[in-house]
């Protein structure tokens, strides 16, 4: 039995579970320890119970609290090495890491506690921003957050995931239409930025198929989408695909998601 939860998803913080009785992992921590262990908590989940945490990328909703977490719970922080530099220097995590760093390569296979996992490269503005393909025990997971495009890599790794976590983060028109200055509105549709709905879609329809058990949709933004503008996005991307047998979910921001229970 594999349980999946969002802890929060979108630029106020990032946060995800996944785990068993045996073996737990965070990804990214862009929330307070409190907050995670309080809604952990509510799950049944002890927060003590954490055994390591993935790093995707710097940016502050995704490393914001990575630092007062890892001096509190001295749990191994894996990223790759490039990544690790740009922390040791970044105000959040600078020497407050010490005895916990982790390094893995892009692209190759590591394993902590059976748990393996590979970080691939995708692109964002950030200091070697990645995702991740998680084989947890037989449960495989593709995890894609903040990213400008779809890459091989990303349709790649989705391929061989039977639980997709993807960023659908904007909606075309409402960021066209909104009060975000110009420059920022390029940078998020720069091709190293962020994904829009239709990207997202997209991409479901290349890599949805008989193995693929459920799709999250993450980083929504707040000012230029709604849960239901991306939902539509991908409910007409799985239908085009024939693949409405999917479990489809927009994760919530700044709350926790249900939590989502996997068989192996």
């Amino acid at each position: 039995m594999t349980r999946f939860v969002s802890l929060s998803s979108g630029s106020s913080g990032n946060c995800y579970y996944i785990g068993n009785d045996d073996v737990s992992f965070l990804i990214d921590v862009g929330i307070g320890g409190r907050t995670i262990r309080k809604r952990l908590g509510l799950l049944g989940i002890d927060i003590n119970d954490i055994d390591f945490v993935l790093v995707s990328h710097d940016h502050v909703d995704h490393i914001k609290y990575l630092g007062s977490f890892t001096e509190h719970y001295h749990k191994p922080v894996f990223a790759t090495k490039e990544l690790h530099i740009a922390l040791d220097n970044h105000f959040c995590t600078r020497g407050r890491m010490y005895g916990c760093i982790k390094n893995v390569e892009a692209g190759e296979t590591s394993e902590c506690l059976g748990v393996k996992f590979t970080p691939f490269r995708v692109p964002h503005d950030a200091h070697d921003t990645v995702g991740y393909h998680i084989d947890f025990f037989g449960t495989t997971f593709t995890f894609i957050t903040d990213l400008g495009e779809v890459t091989e890599d990303v349709v790649k790794y989705c391929g061989m995931a039977s639980h997709l976590i993807v960023e659908s983060n904007y909606d075309v028109d409402m960021l066209a239409t909104g009060p975000y200055p110009p420059e920022l509105k390029r940078r998020i549709r720069n091709g190293r930025g962020h994904l829009s709905n239709e990207q997202a879609a997209s991409l479901l329809r290349t890599v949805a198929g008989p193995h693929v058990q459920s799709i999250f949709l993450c980083h929504l933004s707040e000012n230029n989408n709604t849960p239901e503008l991306a939902l539509q996005s991908a409910e007409a991307a799985l239908k085009d695909a024939a693949a409405e047998h999917i479990l489809l979910r927009a994760l919530p921001r700044r709350t926790c998601s249900e939590l989502f229970i996997f068989e192996s």
